[in-house]
């Protein structure tokens, strides 16, 4: 056989090599998930309405603890793929998407990067016990959601919502500021209307089998949920506004304007089962929710 053969092979086996360890690297990529961390910037709330982020040290806090809570949130993603691989290999998309129900990453890969997260919040412990503390409930609570809550109707929404209580508030913890009764209830509101939305579209796009407790919901019982959160995620946020922050009467509107937009894109163009997708790929919705920070920062200025 001539050399020029040998090349030709030597030269496909390690094109292959390569494109097998970038399709690994690729698979725990999308194994811990980093598109979902934009719902850890919920952890930047208190920050932005205490009127800290202009000091250093508060920046600096808000940032690690929203870090962390990016370590805990892939942890529960890992967990959660591990005990649905089989369930979202009956779903169209997560059939695909998912590293391992696409087999792109082995269960002991996955358990590998499991501890390796585990052992980031440990050490972090030492560092920041207070926020470790939260990040240890909201764990917990996940835990209890992949293994029992998610099939009990209802439950499973309220589960969801609270997980976004507890980024708000763990973000309060990180900068020593206490969270407001009116921002937990408004980001309740406004987590159960986007959870509510997502079991809508679940309910429109996968058979039962995929997700078993959309077999106790139907698409008006759905939509009626999605209607009650987002009126009082706009009634308690204007009350928030006017009795404690009346410099951000102006974001009103635009919160306003989110809910229908966000509602307009389910309806219309069938989007809504991932919220993050939903918003990173329609622009009206991200250049709103830019402007609402935007408004929030100037306002919130120290005078």
């Amino acid at each position: 056989m001539s050399w020029p053969t040998d090349l030709i092979k030597l030269n496909s086996v390690y094109y292959i090599f390569i494109m097998k360890k970038q399709n690994a690297l690729l698979g725990l990529i999308r194994l811990i998930r980093p598109r979902q961390w934009i719902k850890n910037s919920f952890v930047l709330a208190p920050l932005i309405f205490s009127g800290h982020f202009l000091d250093l040290i508060s920046i600096q806090s808000a940032l690690f603890a929203t870090l962390l809570f990016c370590v805990a949130s892939s942890a529960v993603y890992i967990v959660n793929d591990i005990h649905d691989i089989d369930h979202d290999r009956l779903h169209a998309k997560k059939a695909i998407s998912r590293p391992l129900a696409a087999g792109d990453v082995s269960i002991r890969t996955a358990v590998l990067l499991l501890i390796c997260a585990y052992l980031i919040l440990i050490y972090s412990w030492f560092l920041v016990p207070q926020v470790v503390l939260v990040l240890l409930a909201y764990l917990l609570l996940n835990f209890a959601y992949t293994f029992y809550l998610k099939d009990q109707p209802v439950l499973d929404i309220f589960t969801i919502a609270v997980g976004f209580v507890l980024r708000v508030y763990v973000g309060g913890i990180a900068i020593g500021v206490p969270v407001s009764s009116w921002m937990s209830i408004t980001t309740l509101c406004l987590a159960l209307y986007l959870a509510a939305i997502k079991r809508r579209q679940e309910l429109a796009s996968m058979s039962i089998k995929g997700r078993q407790v959309l077999g106790s919901y139907s698409p008006e019982l759905i939509d009626r949920y999605a209607e009650m959160a987002g009126t009082g995620t706009l009634i308690f946020y204007s009350l928030f506004v006017m009795s404690t922050k009346p410099e951000l009467i102006f974001t009103i509107p635009l919160v306003l304007f989110g809910l229908f937009r966000y509602w307009f894109i389910v309806e219309k163009l069938g989007a809504g089962e991932s919220p993050t997708d939903t918003f990173l790929a329609d622009w009206p919705l991200l250049m709103v929710v830019c402007m609402w920070v935007v408004i929030c920062i100037g306002a919130l200025l120290p005078k």
